[in-house]
């Protein structure tokens, strides 16, 4: 390994020294460096108070993507292709929108009039007339419809969980009945539970579902019904309609009666298997009435035309999500919400190395050869919503496009580490991210006259006749490097390979502040991150400067260090965005069950297991079920037409 390394340096040295002789030691521009001050000028800005978060949708996220719409401006970034082209987007025409993709989003949820929900419980209760809002509300994810009439049925905590072999509506019949469930599971609220993957509310309430319930109402266990997460009324745009009316009632306005039973005691005997006996001395009428509150969100787009005749044709995308997690709710790990998720290095550290680049190849000359696109995308956080809108929406043909490169979360640099994903994705990309951080501390001087005096820490490479040293390397400025080599990850980078193009995603990892109000910007490693951006931009001169694109390659499934919780693996890449009538895919890996199935990318799957899939939370409970070596047939749609095929899955390592 040693001996291989030490091959791998002499031939870069030399093909170093090669280029300073060929030159002839010819004063070329020097390379303009990434900017602390400006990074530390757009960080402070988009994670400030005044953006609120940037919750796509929001007008803190307007206000961020108008703020790079500008310096996109002020960079001479080109707005548009300047014509529409079949399956192009349209770009608008006013400032600073001009530069800005609009997408649908979904921002939230309204009660309309119609809300109702009354019953009574036992023979002497009177009969219960509940307030929305104060007593009880419907959840955002809930379909509306209306129940006049409808017997009811206590089914615990609503759990169905097949391979726990725990199923509550096994000794209840909740077919055409509206089911009452706790919130909550039984093993209370230990995230490390088994029965933890279950407590969200789209598992109950696809239980509810496939037992035949008209509709479901969880009874809150908080004793304050405004403690209640699920009493906030708020949409998620990568579940879709739950497929029933769902809501979630107070316990005082479930409980209470001249007979009240208490919480505690009625909770303890579900958790130990008891299903207590409530009996409703009325039918239960329900009405769910709520509208959902379209929006436009934005992605931002800047254009650098290329330089050379023909290579100006090809795209290079440098890219980085604007979005965060506004004030909290769906995604953070903050104890309560309403804080503001300032997001300063998720992902406003990546937003403003895009800036910084989108500057520094402005401004280089001779320009770059090929097209730059830099996109600041929105819906990230929600499901990678506005690449996905570009990858099939894109303002140059994905054809032409040669290389998505993503930053995310750039800014908490500890140890010299960086992690680099999707190296697998292009059989060049090794060599190229390896020979960019050997040049970190590579100095060449190719006269070795200049006089400057060897860096402390500086190793001489090559020196001459005269004794002065022609090229150095300060082994302290290179990166200790963690390459990934999937193409797939948890950011943006994903939609693109997904559509076979080759990416790189940069992230200098988790910290303590991910996704909590305490994510600010005078913990940002800005000079860290600027030594970050010259090593990105060094690798998109080298993919420049080579006339020959990267070849697209299938790269090898590598784990994120998360566990799914499923004993079974299918290979099948899921499309967040919000759905009703199936689960979209993106992708499906090579070699995978899927793919020896038959399934494709772009197919739509409306039933697996024999379960219907709306969404991708059915998806996912239909998967939960599965077992490893079974056989079982899976319907997708694909160009209009319904097919059935056969699936085994394979056992999750």
């Amino acid at each position: 390994m040693k001996d291989k390394l030490l091959l791998r340096i002499s031939l870069l040295v030399a093909l170093v020294v090669a280029i300073s002789v060929a030159t002839g030691g010819q004063q070329t521009q020097p390379q303009l460096a990434p900017s602390v001050e400006r990074l530390r000028a757009h960080i402070e800005y988009l994670a400030s108070d005044k953006l609120e978060g940037r919750r796509t949708g929001s007008p803190g996220a307007d206000l961020a993507a108008e703020y790079v719409a500008r310096e996109f401006a002020r960079y001479g970034l080109r707005r548009s292709i300047g014509r529409d082209l079949p399956g192009m987007s349209r770009l608008e025409a006013d400032s600073p929108r001009r530069y800005m993709q609009e997408f649908p989003y979904v921002a939230g949820v309204d009660l309309g009039k119609a809300n109702k929900l009354s019953f009574s419980l036992a023979d002497i209760a009177p009969l219960k007339e509940l307030r929305v809002g104060d007593d009880w509300m419907p959840l955002g994810s809930s379909s509306n419809g209306q129940i006049e009439t409808g017997a009811a049925v206590f089914v615990g905590f609503g759990i169905s969980a097949s391979e726990l072999k725990y199923d509550e509506y096994s000794t209840v019949d909740a077919r055409g009945k509206i089911a009452f469930a706790f919130t909550g599971t039984p093993d209370g609220d230990n995230p490390h539970g088994q029965f933890a993957r279950y407590e969200d509310s789209r598992w109950k309430a696809i239980a509810a579902k496939n037992a035949g319930a008209k509709a479901l109402i969880l009874i809150s266990q908080q004793r304050q019904f405004a403690d209640e997460p699920l009493s906030r009324l708020r949409y998620n745009n990568s579940g879709g309609e739950a497929g029933l009316p769902v809501a979630i009632i107070s316990s005082r306005a479930f409980f209470a009666s001249p007979n009240e039973s208490d919480l505690t005691v009625q909770l303890g005997l579900v958790k130990q298997g008891h299903t207590p006996t409530v009996t409703f001395k009325s039918p239960v009428t329900l009405s769910v009435d709520i509208t959902r509150r379209a929006v436009p969100a934005y992605n931002v787009i800047g254009i650098l035309d290329g330089s050379d005749p023909i290579l100006k044709k090809e795209v290079i995308v440098i890219g980085a999500h604007c979005d965060h997690l506004g004030r909290g709710g769906e995604g953070s790990l903050a104890p309560k919400e309403g804080d503001i998720h300032h997001g300063a290095d998720d992902n406003a550290s990546g937003t403003a190395g895009l800036l910084e680049l989108a500057r520094i190849f402005s401004e280089q000359r001779p320009r770059p050869k090929r097209t730059l696109v830099f996109i600041a995308f929105s819906g990230e956080e929600e499901g990678l919503l506005g690449s996905n809108y570009y990858v099939n929406h894109p303002i140059v043909p994905l054809a032409n496009t040669v290389a998505m490169i993503n930053m995310d979360m750039i800014g908490r640099m500890k140890n010299k580490s960086l992690i680099i994903g999707g190296v697998g994705s292009a059989p060049e990309w090794r060599s190229t991210v390896e020979r960019a951080n050997l040049l970190q501390g590579m100095t060449v001087t190719a006269d070795g006259s200049n006089g400057q005096p060897q860096p402390s820490n500086g190793l001489p490479m090559v020196v001459g006749a005269n004794g002065r040293v022609v090229v150095a390397n300060d082994t302290t400025k290179q990166f200790l490097l963690t390459l990934n080599e999937d193409g797939f990850g948890p950011s943006d980078h994903s939609s693109f390979y997904a559509k076979q193009v080759p990416v790189l995603f940069f992230w200098t990892g988790t910290h303590e502040d991910y996704h909590k109000p305490s994510d600010t910007a005078d913990k940002i490693n800005y000079d860290d991150e600027a030594r970050i951006l010259s090593f990105v931009a060094r690798i998109a001169r080298d993919l420049d400067a080579s006339d020959k694109r990267p070849s697209y390659t299938v790269a090898k499934s590598e784990s994120t260090g998360r566990s799914t919780g499923f004993r079974v693996y299918l290979g099948t890449i899921p499309n967040y965005a919000d759905s009703s009538d199936g689960l979209l895919l993106d992708g499906v890996r090579d070699d995978s069950p899927a793919a020896k199935a038959g399934i494709k990318a772009g197919d739509k799957i409306v039933k697996l297991a024999g379960r219907d899939v709306h969404n991708v939370y059915d998806y996912t409970h239909a998967l939960g079920e599965m077992k490893a070596g079974q056989e079982y047939e899976v319907e997708l749609l694909r160009g209009g037409e319904r097919i059935t095929l056969k699936i085994t899955p394979a056992a999750r390592k």
